[in-house]
């Protein structure tokens, strides 16, 4: 797995991610969820470089142009809830994408008895495609591995690109083990050294879900 942090270049998405992680500019629902769809314009072009392309005549009010297309159909894979800010700007860019999506969560506790739980998946069929499995957060990485294995009732991808806000280094790990292909990317935009004792990123930014859209019940 080739890992690309974007946060490691001197770009504009390190603004982004500086009011991200701001307590006072977090109050800010909207900015919030902004910057998160930000940071995925920025990462969806990026990855646009990597894709495979092939001429194709348009027709102008005054001639013919030929221009380059991107071939690769691409699905947008997202764990709700907190990944839909995040979706909707890989959406914006390939607009003409498939979506996918799995609803999962983790009860909470300490981060050697984490559990993680999936409710609800819907799915297009994934053979051949250009996945991009999209998260904010990598923690643990046990939500994002455990999303895909059951995104795989749809088919094997031909590539697939893990995309994350703020990775760990413990996270990141967990994916190298778990996707040793080549044919494997983990974008991100920031990585973080560590995991506090409830599998939170530390610095991190707090919740990603809850800045976005407010605050849950406690599952059960």
């Amino acid at each position: 797995m080739e890992v690309i942090n974007l946060g490691a270049q001197d770009s504009v998405i390190n603004r982004y991610m500086a009011q991200l992680r701001d307590t006072d500019y977090q109050r800010n629902r909207t900015l919030f969820r902004q910057n998160i769809t930000r940071i995925a314009h920025a990462m969806a072009y990026e990855i646009s470089r990597t894709l495979q392309y092939a001429e194709h005549t348009v027709r102008t009010p005054l001639g013919k142009a030929i221009v380059r297309l991107p071939q690769d159909r691409i699905v947008i894979g997202t764990v709700l809830r907190a990944g839909l800010a995040f979706h909707q700007g890989f959406l914006d860019v390939f607009d003409g994408a498939d979506s996918a999506f799995v609803a999962a969560y983790r009860k909470e506790g300490s981060k050697d008895d984490l559990q993680i739980h999936l409710e609800y998946m819907a799915a297009p069929p994934l053979d051949g495609s250009t996945f991009l499995l999209v998260d904010p957060m990598l923690a643990t990485g046990g939500s994002l591995e455990l999303a895909y294995k059951a995104f795989l009732g749809g088919g094997l991808p031909q590539k697939l690109h893990i995309c994350t806000v703020i990775a760990s280094e413990e996270g990141i790990g967990r994916l190298h083990r778990a996707f040793p292909s080549d044919e494997v990317t983990l974008w991100t935009a920031a990585i973080d050294a560590e995991l506090n004792g409830q599998a939170y990123i530390v610095p991190g930014l707090g919740d990603a879900g809850d800045l976005c859209f407010g605050p849950k019940l406690p599952s059960t």
